[in-house]
């Protein structure tokens, strides 16, 4: 399965003291979380925060979140409406019957 996820943060609110030097460049460690059937007001699906420790976990330290995440590409929704489709063309509802006035009963 894939999923194209779009990210978008407020650089400002990185805590600067996080970054750390690895050997290609400067790195941050950014933790996310996604609900895949649920959205909020803005149509996002999920938020992203500066990664915690453990240590810190365990001591309730929270970052504060620094954007948004939203789900703009996943191709397990493709296969869902194919299934809706199939489902509603095995079940059909009768024509609802409307009195046109005819009486059956006449006998010419």
């Amino acid at each position: 399965m894939k999923i194209g996820i779009s990210v978008k943060i407020d650089v400002t609110k990185i805590d600067k003291s996080r970054l750390f030097r690895g050997e290609k460049g400067t790195y941050l460690d950014l933790t996310t979380f996604i609900d895949l059937d649920q959205k909020d007001q803005y149509d996002n699906n999920g938020f992203i925060a500066q990664s915690v420790s453990k240590e810190e976990r365990d001591k309730n330290i929270q970052t504060p979140i620094l954007g948004n995440v939203k789900v703009f590409f996943n191709d397990s929704q493709s296969q869902q409406p194919q299934q809706q489709q199939q489902a509603s063309q095995s079940f059909q509802e009768p024509a609802p019957q409307v009195d046109d006035g005819f009486d059956d009963d006449i006998p010419f």
